[in-house]
């Protein structure tokens, strides 16, 4: 498995950057719940930091969130933000959602998560898109990377400390009796056949995405119309 480096890092601070934050999302596509971001910021990178990360490999990996066991996610995020230079986690919520729309609320939920950073920061690698209207880092301070965190260290770790806060969010709101049935300790709001049976025969709830519902319900009524 080829993990992802600092070489995108490195590249930068030798333009001249200091401090470089790595910020992805999770739970865009979800049926429920809230999109949450993070940013990680390392402190500036050398030989040996990056050979203490290629020895930590056996027990702590760094990758992209979606190829690491939940509890390699829990390890790896307890030491990142352990070690990290500095990381922040921002939110925009179901209403945030249903009100903007997911691209503007996952913006939202960015430009939150890199505040909370609460460091400067001179630069931001984004897994494949810009994000607008961020204070002091515009489009020539942001490089975005298609499948970025598969390739920078520091967006990978912003995708397990999103990953982990979020999948928590979802475990705690399962234990709510009002939404156990959709089972979101396991499919954590994504649209599974479990959770897509539910909705078909509990309805929808204040934490479901209004237009991500209506519009799978629009499709699935197409689909047996034909």
């Amino acid at each position: 498995m080829t993990l992802p480096d600092f070489s995108f890092e490195k590249k930068l601070q030798k333009q001249g950057y200091k401090f470089i934050a790595g910020v992805d999302e999770v739970g865009r596509g979800c049926f429920a719940g809230p999109v949450v971001a993070a940013a990680v910021a390392f402190v500036p990178i050398n030989n040996y930091q990056f050979t203490i990360f290629n020895k930590l490999q056996n027990k702590i990996i760094i990758n992209d969130s979606k190829q690491l066991t939940p509890r390699q996610r829990e390890l790896a995020s307890f030491w990142i933000k352990r070690n990290a230079y500095c990381y922040g986690i921002g939110k925009a919520g179901v209403g945030e959602i249903n009100k903007f729309g997911i691209k503007k609320a996952t913006e939202i939920a960015f430009r939150k998560a890199i505040k909370n950073c609460n460091e400067r920061i001179d630069y931001l690698l984004i897994d494949a898109f810009y994000i607008p209207y961020v204070k002091g880092l515009r489009r020539k301070n942001q490089k975005p990377i298609i499948k970025g965190d598969t390739k920078s260290i520091s967006i990978a770790a912003a995708s397990i400390i999103a990953k982990v806060y979020r999948d928590s969010l979802m475990t705690n709101l399962n234990k709510n009796p009002k939404y156990r049935k959709y089972k979101w300790a396991k499919n954590k709001g994504y649209g599974t056949k479990q959770h897509q049976e539910a909705i078909k025969k509990y309805g929808s709830t204040r934490q479901h995405r209004k237009q991500f519902v209506e519009t799978w319900i629009n499709n699935s009524s197409s689909s047996q119309a034909r």
